[in-house]
């Protein structure tokens, strides 16, 4: 074991006892992720490890499957286009490890649930999710985002107008005790973050293309 390492594990075990600062999950998550991350996706990372770091100071956080899968499908389709694109799974290992959360975990009750939730109703996915949830949910972006992707994946989804959709997938957060004000805002805020990187990255593109035909022509 290399010394980089063996003080990597002391510095994260003496952190385990306590709560990681923000400064804490930075300092962990580059000293796991040593790579340059892109410019268009800088952000996106910095907020999620932010988010987490809050996250695991909240006594009342529960990390349950709504989390695991709003975290996992969060961040696969904010990093869509990341290059190198093995770099992914390090990536999210350490943005999870960063504040003190398990990667293997997380993916395994992710995958497991969605498979669960898999090819069901509206209604069903509504009733399993009621069976399933604790009478607490802590509420957080992730978890909303989660409750999104499994009501946005029913099988009776398709082929409705934005308007019903709209109130099948916010009608979900009432029937959960949840803020529909607070879901209306990060389904939002998340949708239009996923539709300006789409834009920025077909930018990148064009311009990639327009300079790579000006070389051609030197």
């Amino acid at each position: 074991m290399s010394l980089h390492t063996l003080t990597l594990l002391r510095f994260t075990y003496k952190k385990l006892k306590e709560k990681l600062t923000v400064s804490d999950s930075k300092k962990l998550f580059h000293e796991q992720f040593p790579y340059v991350i892109p410019g268009l996706y800088k952000r996106i990372v910095d907020e999620m490890l932010v988010e987490l770091n809050l996250l695991n100071h909240q006594n009342e956080f529960i990390q349950d499957y709504l989390f695991c899968i709003g975290l996992t499908e969060t961040f696969k389709e904010l990093t869509k286009g990341y290059k190198p694109d093995k770099h992914l799974d390090l990536l999210f290992d350490a943005l999870c490890c960063s504040s003190n959360f398990k990667t293997k975990e997380i993916k395994e009750i992710s995958q497991k649930s969605q498979d669960e939730f898999k090819e069901k109703s509206y209604n069903d996915l509504l009733n399993l999710m009621k069976e399933k949830s604790s009478s607490k949910i802590y509420p957080s972006r992730i978890l909303n985002l989660g409750i999104y992707t499994i009501i946005s994946n029913s099988k009776d989804i398709k082929g409705k107008n934005e308007s019903d959709l709209s109130k099948m997938i916010f009608d979900a957060f009432e029937e959960l005790n949840l803020s529909r004000n607070k879901a209306e805002k990060d389904i939002g805020i998340y949708k239009s973050t996923l539709s300006k990187m789409e834009q920025a990255k077909e930018l990148i593109e064009e311009l990639r293309i327009k300079e790579k035909k000006k070389e051609s022509k030197k």
